[in-house]
């Protein structure tokens, strides 16, 4: 009821702002009217104006900081790879030095015949057959491997093969406590047995007590018994045992071969040796 008693002076009220406005449009006044009602206003605009262009700016930094991000994840995935890749190379670059080593050792010793064998086992331990340095490798009766064929590397002797399968073959090193070597010192041209030791030393015993030994001598296989082709490199004299009353004297031996780091080795295929028990 009140609303309808207010009707005919909002109609009023309306009809009068608009012959107001009609007036001031006619005499050319409405652009001060409408300066003073935007003039309130502006300082509004520009807040929200800066407002827009802070979200702007904030949305673009997002933007740069995701791309960042995305471009870190690339640069990393690339250095992995880089990584992995020059792991592989250096492998390859061992690989192939240690087979350019080895091919100057079989031209060296053109005598025999080699197949190149990969260690894939070691052992350094007791076990029931008494063995307790031996290696395995990936080379067995299929590749014509047999049973007391010489193993070598281009530094020198590393054992003999003791037992064979169909894929891999068992290698007993000179180092083993049950090997043993027929020995000559090269520059004496004194004989005698090189054995293994248990920690994995060498020594040479049986050296006659008249010859004189010294320290750094070298020692190579005689190939007496026939249980190892001769000059094969076993090792350099590091100390001297003598005592007059005993019959021979003994020499520890090092071997030229690094055990711990065997990967590949050679197995002379063409040599023959005394049957094996």
């Amino acid at each position: 009821m009140k609303q309808l008693q207010n009707s005919p002076l909002m109609f009023v009220l309306l009809l009068s702002l608009t012959i107001v406005g009609l007036l001031l449009h006619e005499t050319g006044n409405s652009q001060a009217v409408e300066n003073l009602i935007l003039r309130p206003m502006t300082p509004v605009q520009d807040h929200l104006s800066e407002l827009a262009n802070d979200f702007g700016d904030l949305l673009q930094t997002f933007r740069d900081l995701q791309e960042l991000r995305h471009r870190n994840e690339e640069l990393q995935s690339l250095a992995d790879s880089l990584m992995v890749e020059n792991v592989r190379l250096k492998e390859l670059e061992v690989e192939n030095e240690t087979l350019r080593q080895l091919l100057q050792f079989t031209q060296a010793n053109p005598t025999y015949s080699y197949r190149a064998a990969e260690v894939v086992g070691r052992v350094i331990g007791y076990d029931p057959n008494n063995l307790l340095r031996y290696i395995i490798i990936d080379v067995g009766t299929d590749d014509g491997m047999a049973k007391g064929m010489p193993v070598v590397t281009e530094r020198g002797l590393v054992g003999r093969i003791v037992e064979v399968s169909p894929r891999a073959s068992k290698v007993l090193l000179i180092t083993d406590v049950s090997s043993s070597v027929n020995a000559i010192i090269q520059s004496s041209r004194a004989t005698g047995i090189v054995e293994g030791k248990i920690d994995g030393g060498l020594v040479m015993k049986y050296i006659p007590q008249t010859v004189t030994i010294n320290v750094g001598d070298l020692v190579l296989t005689s190939g007496l018994g026939a249980t190892f082709p001769k000059r094969l490199m076993i090792g350099q004299v590091t100390a001297v045992h003598k005592r007059d009353i005993e019959m021979f004297q003994q020499a520890e031996v090092k071997p030229t071969v690094d055990f711990e780091r065997l990967e590949i080795v050679l197995v002379i295929t063409n040599f023959e040796p005394t049957e094996m028990g």
